[in-house]
């Protein structure tokens, strides 16, 4: 599938208090493209890479942020300014628009939810919550009404609340088959329940 190159209306990119290089243009343009190609909608691209005055600080530590305007929405993304990668422009790009990647999913996923959320979305409760060695490998099942057992990682629940999250908390689901059975692929909270449960995963429950 050929990509969906940006035209100059819907992707502004400013350099504030440096030069750019073609080089480093095309990687900006690359990169947004890539947006577009995950969610055509997006009507306007702003992103704005910097390198602001320091004082008593040899170099620059890059600053790039990405503004997605969404239907309804608008995102937005930039680098951690004081993460090592900032002194390279290349990098803070980088990072900037793996974020943007994130929100925009993230907003893709809920919108889709928004679609689906009348016609007949599972509903059920938190059973279990574990944590695995190391980030990211927070999960937990799901009982149904019907007495099934559903996966999910905390990755699947929607706007970063996998945190607030306790055993009984009531939710909505969307199913999909993994390689080890059933497993929630989003997760959005509908009620809470106050006893908490947490304990730790034997690494090979998670399924892969």
């Amino acid at each position: 599938m050929n990509a969906l190159t940006p035209t100059s209306e819907k992707l502004q990119i400013t350099y504030r208090d440096f030069s750019s290089t073609d080089s480093l243009e095309a990687r900006v343009r690359e990169r947004a493209t890539k947006l577009f190609d995950l969610f055509p909608k997006i009507t306007l691209c702003r992103v704005a890479l910097e390198a602001p005055h320091q004082r008593h600080r040899q170099g620059h530590k890059f600053r790039c942020r990405v503004d997605l305007v969404v239907p309804n929405a608008e995102l937005v993304a930039q680098n951690a300014e004081e993460s090592d990668v900032s002194e390279n422009a290349y990098a803070a790009i980088e990072e900037a628009f793996d974020e943007a990647t994130r929100r925009l999913q993230d907003y893709v996923r809920r919108s889709r939810w928004d679609v689906k959320q009348h016609d007949g979305t599972p509903h059920g409760r938190v059973a279990k919550l574990l944590v695995g060695e190391g980030p990211g490998t927070r999960y937990g099942f799901l009982e149904t009404h019907d007495g099934r057992e559903i996966y999910f990682h905390e990755h699947s629940v929607l706007n970063g609340q996998f945190d607030k999250l306790e055993i009984g908390t009531e939710v909505r689901f969307a199913e999909e088959d993994g390689e080890k059975g059933p497993q929630a692929s989003t997760v959005v909270v509908t009620k809470r329940r106050s006893t908490v449960t947490t304990t730790t995963a034997d690494a090979d429950q998670i399924p892969k």
